[in-house]
Order: structure tokens, then sequence, then C-alpha cells
């Protein structure tokens, strides 16, 4: 059975800290205060991702707190040379960082050696600078007025949850200086995506995750699937958010893929989802740490299919995303 959709603010957890039952569903805009999610319970986990893809060139930024380390990223690939301007800090015990309690609270930002990050909401979206060793970016990945978010609460129980809003198909614009070469972001075919998350997590994970952004017959399209870490929950994050709006996938989707042969398709298929990816780049993340473990496989390329809800078909071609495949011991 599919979970409630919530339609007024609700606190993540009670005043124990633990899970509080009347946040459990998923939202079309960030419902949920998560306020309780701090320091000092030993399996919180904090974070801002943020991709932005265009024609020519794919960010990737993340700032995270995960109680026992905070770990960030810059990462920027140029997708005709090959290029990548790339830097990581994993930083124990976790400083330099600064996470709002709840999405729309306030700044993110993050230090270290060679990299800094500053996410801020403005006037009409929010604005992403950084820079790393010969890369910086400052980018606004707008708001449209009616834009809908898909934020969902999974509980694993009282004591172990997680509340994540992703958000797809955020127009962008801005620019890169790579090199001190400054290139602008092509408006109209430049997106972003933001995947915010607090919780309370397992040790042991594994997740599918993919997004995808841009226009098919004049129309807005993101796609935002996800899977193995609901499984058995009750709660998905799966849906496709057409012109701004909203149609939330209510059952685990099913991925099909091949590693080993990451280039040939992908297929992500169910409730009226009939989806298929075809990466050109091939992004791997491995992080080792004494308490911290993390395999991440991340392929880029677009996303061809259809989607029909209440009798109505949507196709989408050529969406620019990612899919991914994830395991974490944290």
């Amino acid at each position: 059975m599919s979970l409630p959709e919530l339609t007024a603010p609700v606190s993540l957890t009670d005043a124990d800290g633990r899970l509080d039952r009347a946040a459990v569903g998923w939202a079309r805009h960030p419902l949920v205060d998560t306020a309780g999610i701090g320091r000092g319970r030993g399996r919180n986990k904090r974070w801002e991702y943020w991709g932005v893809v265009t024609p020519t060139h794919l960010l990737g930024v993340t700032v995270s707190h995960i109680d026992y380390a905070a770990v960030h990223e810059v990462w920027v690939h140029e997708i005709g040379s090959g290029r990548e301007w790339h830097r990581t800090a994993a930083l124990v015990p976790p400083r330099g960082v600064v996470l709002p309690q709840s999405l729309g609270d306030g700044p993110a930002r993050a230090r270290a050696r060679r990299l800094a990050v500053d996410i801020e909401d403005v006037d009409g979206g929010t604005r992403l600078r950084g820079h790393v060793p010969g890369a910086s970016f400052d980018v606004v990945a707008a708001l449209p007025s009616g834009h809908e978010r898909l934020s969902v609460v999974v509980p694993w129980s009282d004591t172990r949850f997680q509340y994540t809003v992703k958000d797809v198909a955020r127009p962008a614009t801005g620019h890169l200086v790579l090199d001190g070469r400054r290139l602008d972001l092509p408006e109209g075919a430049s997106w972003a995506v933001l995947d915010h998350g607090r919780g309370r997590w397992p040790h042991d994970v594994r997740w599918n995750w993919g997004a995808g952004s841009g226009t098919t017959e004049g129309r807005t399209i993101g796609l935002q699937v996800g899977g193995r870490w609901t499984v058995g929950t009750g709660s998905t994050e799966n849906a496709v958010v057409v012109d701004g709006r909203l149609h939330h996938i209510p059952v685990e989707l099913t991925f099909d893929y091949d590693l080993a042969r990451w280039r040939r398709p992908w297929r992500v298929t169910g409730g009226g989802l009939d989806a298929t990816f075809t990466p050109f780049h091939r992004k791997e993340s491995h992080t080792d740490l004494w308490l911290l473990a993390s395999h991440t496989d991340q392929c880029f390329g677009h996303w061809s299919g259809t989607f029909t809800d209440e009798g109505r078909t949507i196709p989408f071609v050529d969406l620019v995303g990612w899919c991914e495949e994830v395991h974490n011991r944290w």
C-alpha cells in the first residue's frame, strides 16, 4: 500500500529524537522539518548534492556531514576532451562545514584544503559557487514558479530513517572557469538536480539513483528514479515532473543493467514508466576510511522512453542525466 501525500508541515523527529510517524509519506514540496537531525547520535547523515549537466560539461558538488566526518567533493568533466578537475576532502573529525537544519533555512558551506563551496538561496533559485585547483564555478539553479519537488520520508524503523528531497529539471545558468577559460552554461540546455538528505542510516546500504532533465515536444520533463534502499519501507522516490507538476510513482521500479558492460543501454521500468538510459561516461568513486567505505558507479548519459499516468502517455527523448549504483558502509 502506498504511503500518504503530506500536505502540511511536519517534524521528522519527535521530542526523543525518534521518527515522528506523522512524517512518513511523500510531498510535492519540502514540508518536513529536520532540525532534530544533529550531531551526537552516531548514525546521522546530512548532505547537499547538486549535479549540473550541460551539452559540454558535467559538474558535481557535495557538502556533507556524516557525524564522525565531513566529506566534500567538487568534480568537473569536460565531455569533448575528457579532461577533469576533481578534488575530494574527508575531514575527521568534521570541521569547516555548515549545513542548514532544514532545506531553505540557510546556506551550506564547505571549506577544506584547496576546496571551497558555497550554496545559498537567492531570488528565483539557488546559487552554487566553488573552486578547486584549476576550476571554479558560479551557477544559479532557477526555481520556476509552481515547480514541484519530490520529498519523501523513508522509514526503516523508529531509529533508522531518511528524509530526501530530489529536485529535478532546474534550469541552470552561469559559468565555469577552467584553467583560466571562462565557459558560459548554454541557456535552455543546462540543468541542475538537487539531492538533499537528512536522516539516521543503517551501517550497510545499497541503492540505485537516476535523474534526467530536458525538453520534449515543448514540455520540460524531469525524471527521478531510485531503488533498493526503499524496498520494504512502503516509500518510493520515483516521479516524473512535467512542466513543474510532479507525478509520483508509488511502486518499486525494476533496474536492468550490467556494470561490466556499462555502455549498453540500461532499462528502468514499472508504475507506468518505460525508460532507457544510454550512457556515455562512467565516474567511479571509492572512499575507504576506518569508519567509512563507499563505492559509487555513476554513469552519465541520456534518457528516452514514455510515462503513462491516468491514461495519458508522455514521451521523453534525450533527457540528460545519470544513473548510478552505490554501496555504502557508513
